[in-house]
C-alpha cells in the first residue's frame, strides 16, 4: 500500500490522542481524514485515513463508542503496516 510518510506520523499521532483521551472530548471524536481521498484496491482502505470505505460511510452518523473502535483499527492497521 502507498501512502504519504508524513501522513501517516500524523494519523498515527493522532490515534495516540483519541485513545489517550477517550472520554475526554467535549463535542465529538475527531475523524481521522488527512484529506488523502484515494482508496487502494489491494487493502480496501483508504490510503490517507485506512478506513474501510464501510467506516468512512458510516463515520458521519455513528456515535463516539463505534468512532473509537475506529481509531483503534486505524491504531492496529498503523502497526501491521509499519512491521
Amino acid at each position: 500500500m502507498r501512502s504519504d510518510p508524513k501522513a501517516m506520523k500524523l494519523l498515527a499521532a493522532s490515534a495516540r490522542h483519541v485513545r489517550a483521551s477517550a472520554q475526554s472530548f467535549a463535542q465529538t471524536v475527531p475523524s481521522p481524514c488527512v484529506s488523502v481521498c484515494q482508496m487502494d484496491e489491494a487493502t480496501g482502505m483508504c490510503q490517507g485515513c485506512l478506513r474501510t470505505l464501510d467506516e468512512i460511510g458510516r463515520w458521519g452518523n455513528a456515535d463516539d463508542a463505534f468512532k473509537r473502535v475506529v481509531w483503534t483499527r486505524i491504531e492496529a492497521r498503523l502497526t501491521e503496516f509499519e512491521s
